[in-house]
């Protein structure tokens, strides 16, 4: 394999809501009115392991993984593994955040785990890989592959993610002009490669700014310097984001803001979005994506109002043990 390969190094959060160890600590911090505290953010699955045997089958060109926890490691986790390393929040997260019961912090500071590579690939444990994939489906050139698709940021409710996405773009529009933004990198931002996204872009082409960016909830290939120059530029932002214990809305970015950077700088290759899909946990049509792996990725995001959890959980768990039934390297025994 090429050098422009040989470093990309997975990252991946994980947490066990159900841990009685882990809730008593989320006990003693109050979450402040407006915050996040679903339980969706915390719900454990019983999948995680198909990430794993999907990742050691699909991707087995990946240099190295991080797995990110708060003082918790699932029991069947061979932690002794080459290419694996468990990452606490205090090995790298500043002790002034910590604790942290939201992703927010966790994402922020992935640029000071030690030994990450510069190419890295960052995962939530509902997304999943269903078919083997090259690298180039991360990085091309040496950059992110990615696609610039314009889309307005809808918001329905104080804790809606839309808020994050508009305060995310504040910060794009404090930096950046559309228009020189896109005729410096046409071709990437008109690529064909986008399909009938592409419509998403024209239809907002007479707005003077940046409107917002269409988020399709895949795995997000980044640069480590992207975190760097951020952190540099926007400290006072991303150190008041990194200090709210639980998700707030209102005030808070996320690491999209690091994507949407990505994008305005041109620091990227325009790929299909086509390469995966995201789904709730209760659609059908997700079960049957993963049995006939239909896309190369797959995100099944939780919903918190979702009824008949047990059943979900053992239709989900039965679609991807039918195409990943062996363990892998990474689980005991």
């Amino acid at each position: 394999m090429g050098s422009n390969y040989e470093k990309i190094d997975f990252v991946i959060p994980w947490v066990d809501g159900s841990d009685e160890v882990w809730q008593k600590k989320r006990q003693q911090y109050s979450p402040n009115k407006g915050t996040d505290v679903a339980d969706s953010r915390y719900r454990d699955w019983d999948v995680f392991h198909y990430w794993f045997r999907s990742v050691e089958k699909f991707c087995p060109w990946v240099n190295h993984i991080y797995l990110i926890t708060d003082r918790q490691v699932p029991i069947w986790l061979n932690t002794d593994h080459e290419k694996l390393t468990v990452v606490d929040h205090t090995d790298y997260i500043p002790e002034k955040y910590l604790p942290t019961f939201s992703s927010h912090p966790i994402e922020l500071n992935m640029n000071r785990i030690r030994g990450l590579s510069e190419k890295f690939v960052y995962f939530n444990d509902d997304m999943f890989i269903l078919r083997p994939i090259k690298p180039t489906v991360f990085f091309k050139n040496n950059l992110p592959c990615d696609n610039a698709i314009l889309s307005p940021i809808i918001m329905e409710a104080d804790t809606d993610i839309g808020k994050v996405c508009a305060n995310n773009m504040s910060i794009i529009n404090k930096y950046f002009e559309k228009n020189e933004v896109m005729h410096s990198n046409a071709a990437k931002w008109f690529s064909a490669k986008y399909g009938k996204q592409l419509l998403r872009t024209l239809c907002l082409m007479p707005w003077h700014h940046i409107a917002g960016f269409y988020n399709n909830h895949l795995p997000v290939a980044y640069l480590k310097s992207t975190f760097d120059e951020l952190w540099g530029k926007e400290y006072v932002l991303l150190d008041e984001t990194s200090q709210h214990r639980y998700r707030d809305c209102s005030r808070d970015v996320n690491q999209w803001l690091m994507r949407y950077w990505q994008l305005c700088k041109g620091q990227f290759e325009p790929i299909s979005p086509s390469r995966g899909a995201c789904f709730s946990c209760a659609d059908e049509e997700a079960i049957d994506a993963i049995r006939k792996q239909k896309y190369a990725m797959i995100c099944i995001n939780d919903n918190e109002s979702m009824d008949e959890f047990i059943r979900h959980k053992k239709n989900l768990h039965d679609a991807l043990d039918s195409i990943l039934p062996e363990k892998s390297s990474f689980e005991r025994g």
